[in-house]
């Protein structure tokens, strides 16, 4: 997943901004220190709305930067969009997991499954398990 941010230079500083997330600003000392920043300020962000349960507005805007989402929040929104109108504890008996456990996947700073439960997710979706390495 990939969100586009803009740069602009502003004096001695690079202010950024996402489009698509207009609860994201930072500014760098430099382009490429803007560009961590932005990284940092982006997940950061998606992090805690993810575990506050707010809607994450979907990448659109596809001008100025590229920032890859690390794959641990994709995983937290994966799961949630999936899931739709399904509880936590509907599928955590699906996949034989514990509601506190299930619920961990879907929090972006608690989850770290394991490949054997990333496939049993797969399954209770009726999915296939790929993985890019």
């Amino acid at each position: 997943m990939v969100y586009y941010c803009n740069i602009e230079k502003d004096g001695d500083k690079f202010l950024v901004d996402f489009p698509d997330m207009s609860n994201v600003l930072t500014l760098g000392l430099s382009h490429e220190h803007a560009l961590e920043m932005a990284k940092e300020a982006l997940e950061g962000c998606l992090e805690s709305d993810i575990s506050r349960g707010l809607t994450i507005p979907p990448p659109k805007y596809k001008k100025g930067y590229p920032i890859s989402v690390a794959s641990h929040i994709v995983l937290s929104l994966r799961l949630r969009e999936l899931r739709g109108e399904q509880s936590q504890t509907d599928i955590a008996r699906k996949l034989g997991l514990s509601y506190q456990a299930y619920q961990r996947l879907e929090n972006p700073r608690k989850a770290n499954p394991t490949i054997k439960t990333l496939e049993k997710i797969a399954r209770v979706y009726g999915r296939e398990l790929s993985i890019a390495l």
